[in-house]
């Protein structure tokens, strides 16, 4: 419990249960969305899911990783193959 407090007085500090929970929910999507734009050989979805899965490592406000996430699920309906 002292590390823990170490690195808190450093600035780091462990990510919300909430945030924990939607990084796990886009990259799934995102993995599921990388394997079908590249099966039906289309970049755009494949590029998406690339971007869900990778996002999470650079955004530490939960309220800002959920609207990432849903802005790149968006694009990815958008784009999806009829």
């Amino acid at each position: 419990m002292n590390e823990l407090k170490a690195l808190e007085s450093l600035g780091f500090s462990l990510p919300s249960p909430l945030y924990i929970l939607g990084a796990l929910v886009f990259g799934i999507a995102g993995i599921a969305a990388y394997r079908y734009g590249k099966k039906a050989s289309l970049p755009v979805p494949k590029w998406i899911g690339v971007a869900l899965m990778l996002y999470p490592y650079a955004i530490s406000s939960t309220w800002l990783l959920y609207a990432v996430g849903a802005a790149l699920c968006l694009g990815l309906y958008i784009y999806r193959q009829p």
